[in-house]
């Protein structure tokens, strides 16, 4: 038989875990008698219960204000797969396999003890890693959840920033530039694999280039254009890039665009930062790519 644990990838108990024991039930929740006891405000007193009958695991909705979501949709019921994740509150919790079953009241202590951690060292409530927890399925348990906040992306190179507003896009802004358009940015966050997130509280006062995008919207014309752009079948995202020396190929044989992306190449050094600070659509930087390589402008050196 199968052992199962509810594993925190986000927010104020990140990194605790939770064993579930064979043919089981917990109910999840603010109230101190418990069994898993999760003390913030937008989790009710009696929020979800969770129950293991044989390899099946569910989680049921007990009326709860804010709502249990699972994979980004609000449930009342639900069976739980080998890593679905659980948003309740700000806790997003992934449904894993575990070696061997522990006491919950051991695991209910450990919990208290990450979260008292996390506070001492001052971490943000609710953050993790993309590399955890895709953007994709974090935009859509936002939007799912209608969320007001600021998500914060960074990568090794780049920060991105997603206001939301009831789980509505109203602005996105990469490296906090004004020459990219908030739709570009949103399209291009999306698409990134690794780093880090957390959410900050809405900023005060008016927003420029102020938008109103559903989560499900941008995912759907994100992905659209992530797919034109993998058919150029250009090199790793994330290979090194630079001017070719000596450039033997004529500038004067380019358009204005492709000019446009060689100009950018030259402050960047990686084929992803290039999408992330120029302002073009993806599909023409991807294009101007396959140009400016087969030219012989651009020296590639593959990811390490």
């Amino acid at each position: 038989m199968k052992h199962y644990a509810m594993r925190f990838i986000s927010g104020k108990y990140q990194g605790g875990e939770f064993p579930l024991a064979a043919n089981s039930e917990i109910v999840v929740g603010r109230s101190s008698d418990l069994d898993m006891v999760l003390v913030e405000d937008m989790v009710s007193r009696r929020h979800a219960k969770i129950a293991v009958n044989g390899d099946q695991v569910t989680i049921q909705d007990l009326g709860s204000t804010n709502g249990t979501f699972v994979n980004g949709e609000r449930v009342k019921r639900a069976v739980l797969n080998d890593g679905d994740r659980v948003l309740i509150g700000t806790s997003i919790i992934k449904l894993v396999t575990s070696e061997a079953a522990v006491g919950a009241a051991p695991a209910a202590k450990q919990l208290q003890e990450v979260a008292a951690h996390r506070r001492t060292n001052q971490v943000r409530s609710m953050s993790g890693a993309i590399d955890e927890v895709p953007l994709p399925d974090l935009l859509q348990l936002f939007g799912s959840s209608r969320k007001t906040g600021v998500l914060v992306v960074k990568t090794y190179t780049d920060i991105g920033k997603v206001y939301l507003e009831k789980g509505i896009i109203i602005l996105a802004t990469i490296n906090d530039s004004e020459v990219l358009a908030p739709e570009k940015s949103i399209y291009r966050i999306i698409t990134w694999r690794h780093g880090t997130f957390y959410m900050e509280p809405a900023e005060e006062g008016q927003l420029p280039n102020r938008m109103a995008m559903s989560a499900e919207g941008a995912l759907m014309e994100g992905i659209r254009i992530f797919d034109e752009v993998n058919r150029i079948e250009l090199p790793s995202m994330l290979s090194r890039i630079a001017l070719s020396r000596p450039l033997t190929a004529k500038l004067r044989d380019l358009t204005p665009e492709q000019l446009d992306v060689l100009q950018v190449v030259l402050h960047q050094t990686q084929i992803e930062a290039v999408f992330n600070n120029c302002p073009l659509d993806d599909i023409k930087i991807a294009e101007c790519f396959a140009v400016l390589i087969s030219g012989g402008y651009l020296k590639i050196t593959p990811p390490t």
